[in-house]
C-alpha cells in the first residue's frame, strides 16, 4: 500500500512498520469513511467539532468538580501543545509518553500530542518500572508527560535519556504553569492521514509487549465504524466508564467517541461499582463503558440505585456471559451492547444493538468490517465449527518491529486469537482464548510474564500461571509454585509471594490464589503443559 508524503520529521514509527507484504488488506472504500491524504485527528475530534457545533457547549466533567467547555479544552489543549513543541523541544513523530489516572488533564495532552503531530503512548497508571521501562525501550520514547501523583515509578524505571515533565503539581516547571504563560492557538501539524498517531502496548504470551501502531486515519475509523453505526450517540449524551485511557477501549468509549458527535465525557478513576453507579446518578451519565464483571459487581450495588439516565451501555474487554446480559436487562430494562475489539484492531469490530442483541454472542460485524472463523489452514469452516476468528476492515494490526506480525495477520486477515463459532444466521458465538492468555476483569495478562516476576523471588524454583474460571471475573490468576527446599508451604508464603508481585507488576496480574506442589507436569522433552494446570481441580 502507497503511503502518503510523512509530515514526521523522526521517521522512527514508518521506518518500523511491518513489511507491506505482512499488512492487513484493509477496506477503505466506504463513503462514510474520513478522507483525504492530510488528517489530524486532535484537530478533527477538537477543533472541527466546536467549530461545527459551537465551542460552548460542554466537553469535558471532572468528576471532583468544574467542566470545560469545547472551546476551554481547545485553548487548554492548545497551550500544552506550545510547551510541547516551544520549551521541550518535540518534534513531529517524537513519542510522547502519557500516564497518571484518567482525568481531563490526561485527555487535554493526549490530543496535545496529536495536534503537534507526535506520537502518544499512553500507559497505565498502575503500571511498574520494569513494564515503564520496557515500553520507552521498545517504542524509542524520548518525552513523558506524567501526573504529579504517578511519578515514582516512572522515574524508578530509569529510563535513559527520558525527559519527564510533570502536570498538576506545584512549581514553575510543571506542565500547567508553563502552559499558562502561553499565548491562545496552536496551528496543528498537518500530519499525514497515514502518519501513526499512537502506539498501543499489548502483552503476548512469552510476556513480551508488542507496540500496535495506528494512525490518525485509524483514530477517526473506529468512531466512524462501531460508535456511528451500533452504538449511535448523539450531542447530548454523557459518557462515562472504568477503562483507563490507556487501553483503546476507554480511549476510544470516554474521549475519541463523544468528541467524535460533540458529547460530554465524565473523566475520572471510579472507586469500583459503587463509584461508578453513583457517577451516573450524579452527572446523569446517558453512555457507559466498562467489562463483564463490572456489570456483574454493579448488580450487587443496583437496589437504591438511580440508572434512569443510562441508554446505552457497552461491554468489552472479556467475553459477557449470557446470564449477565439477562440479569442486567431484567433489573434495568436495557440491553448491553456487547462486543470484542482488540488493541491490534483498536476498538470493537463484532457487535450488535438493540433489537439485533442476542445474548450469549457476540454479535455480528460491525458495518466497515468482515469477519469469518478460519481453521488451522486458513480456509474458513463450516458455521457451527469452531476455529480461529479473522477480521478485516478500515483499520487493522500493524506491530511495532515485531516478528508476530506474521502470526497475527495471514493471508491479509488479522487472526484474532480467539476461537468462534459463526452460527447459520451469521452471528458469531465466543468459544474459549486460542493461547495461554489469561482474561480476567477485561485485563489480558500473560501467564509467563507472571512467571518470570515469581522467579525472581528467592523463595521459588519453579512457578507456572494459568487462569481459572471465576464467576466474577471471569479467570482469576493461580500460581503453581515449586518452593525451594526448606521453604514451608502455606499462608505465610503466599502471603509474601504476593506482596512480591505487587512490588514487581500491576496489581490486576498479581496472583489471586497460590497453589504448591512437589514438581509441576512437563513433557519428556522439559515442555510446560499448562492445560493440565488449568484443567485439575
Amino acid at each position: 500500500m502507497q503511503l502518503s508524503r510523512s509530515a514526521h520529521v523522526d521517521s522512527f514509527t514508518r521506518d518500523h512498520l511491518p513489511p507491506p507484504e505482512q499488512w492487513p488488506r484493509l477496506l477503505l472504500d466506504e463513503p462514510w469513511l474520513p478522507r483525504g491524504d492530510r488528517l489530524n485527528c486532535g484537530t478533527e475530534l477538537l477543533d472541527a467539532t466546536a467549530e461545527r457545533l459551537g465551542g460552548d457547549r460542554v466537553a469535558v466533567v471532572d468528576a471532583r468538580g468544574g467542566t470545560w467547555s469545547y472551546g476551554e479544552l481547545r485553548e487548554r489543549v492548545d497551550r500544552i501543545a506550545r510547551v510541547l513543541t516551544e520549551d521541550l523541544g518535540v518534534v513531529p513523530g517524537n513519542r510522547v509518553l502519557l500516564r497518571g489516572p484518567t482525568s481531563p488533564y490526561l485527555a487535554a495532552c493526549w490530543l496535545a500530542v496529536m495536534k503537534a503531530g507526535a506520537v502518544a503512548v499512553t500507559v497505565l497508571d498502575a503500571q511498574r518500572r520494569t513494564e515503564l521501562r520496557t515500553v520507552c525501550e521498545l517504542a524509542r520514547v524520548g518525552h513523558a508527560l506524567c501526573d504529579s501523583r504517578s511519578l515514582t515509578e516512572l522515574y524508578a524505571a530509569g529510563v535513559d535519556g527520558l525527559r519527564v515533565t510533570a502536570y498538576g503539581g506545584a512549581g514553575p516547571g510543571d506542565l500547567l504553569a508553563l502552559a499558562a504563560a502561553k499565548p491562545d492557538g496552536f496551528t496543528a501539524v498537518p500530519t499525514a492521514a497515514d502518519d501513526v498517531a499512537l502506539i498501543a502496548f499489548t502483552s503476548g504470551t512469552t510476556g513480551r509487549p508488542k507496540g500496535c501502531m495506528h494512525f490518525h486515519r485509524d483514530v477517526l475509523a473506529v468512531a466512524d465504524t462501531f460508535a456511528a453505526h451500533v452504538l449511535r450517540p448523539t450531542g447530548d449524551d454523557v459518557f462515562a466508564g472504568s477503562p483507563p485511557l490507556g487501553f483503546t477501549f476507554g480511549l476510544g468509549g470516554l474521549l475519541v467517541f463523544p468528541l467524535r458527535v460533540g458529547a460530554r465525557t465524565v473523566l475520572a478513576p471510579w472507586d469500583g461499582a459503587a463509584g461508578l453507579l453513583d457517577g451516573v446518578r450524579r452527572h446523569r451519565v446517558s453512555v457507559m463503558f466498562t467489562a463483564p464483571t463490572a456489570y456483574r459487581a454493579m448488580l450487587e450495588h443496583l437496589p437504591g440505585a438511580d440508572v434512569s439516565s443510562l441508554r446505552r451501555c457497552v461491554s468489552a474487554g472479556e467475553n459477557l456471559p449470557a446470564a449477565t446480559w439477562h440479569d442486567w436487562h431484567r433489573r434495568t430494562g436495557l440491553r448491553l451492547i456487547n462486543g470484542i475489539g482488540a488493541t491490534e484492531m483498536l476498538h470493537i469490530f463484532l457487535s450488535a444493538a438493540d433489537e439485533a442483541a442476542r445474548p450469549g454472542t457476540t454479535g455480528v460485524p460491525v458495518p466497515g468490517f468482515r469477519a469469518r472463523v478460519v481453521g488451522p489452514d486458513g480456509a474458513e469452516v463450516p458455521d457451527g465449527e469452531p476455529g480461529r476468528l479473522a477480521v478485516r476492515g478500515p483499520v487493522g494490526c500493524r506491530y511495532l518491529a515485531d516478528p508476530r506480525q506474521a502470526e497475527y495477520v495471514r493471508d491479509g486477515w488479522n487472526l484474532t486469537g480467539d476461537t468462534y463459532i459463526r452460527e447459520p444466521d451469521g452471528y458469531f458465538r465466543y468459544v474459549a482464548r486460542a493461547d495461554d492468555m489469561i482474561v480476567s476483569a477485561g485485563h489480558n495478562i500473560a501467564g509467563p510474564e507472571v512467571e518470570e516476576a515469581l522467579l525472581r523471588h528467592p523463595d521459588v524454583r519453579e512457578a507456572a500461571v494459568v487462569g481459572r474460571a471465576d464467576d466474577r471475573r471471569g479467570q482469576r490468576v493461580v500460581a503453581h509454585v515449586v518452593l525451594r527446599d526448606g521453604v514451608p508451604p502455606g499462608s505465610a508464603t503466599a502471603d509474601r509471594l504476593r506482596e512480591f508481585t505487587l512490588a514487581e507488576m500491576s496489581y490486576f496480574k498479581c496472583p489471586r490464589e497460590f497453589v504448591f506442589a512437589q514438581s509441576l507436569p512437563r513433557t519428556p522433552t522439559g515442555k510446560l503443559q499448562r492445560f493440565r494446570l488449568r484443567d485439575a481441580p
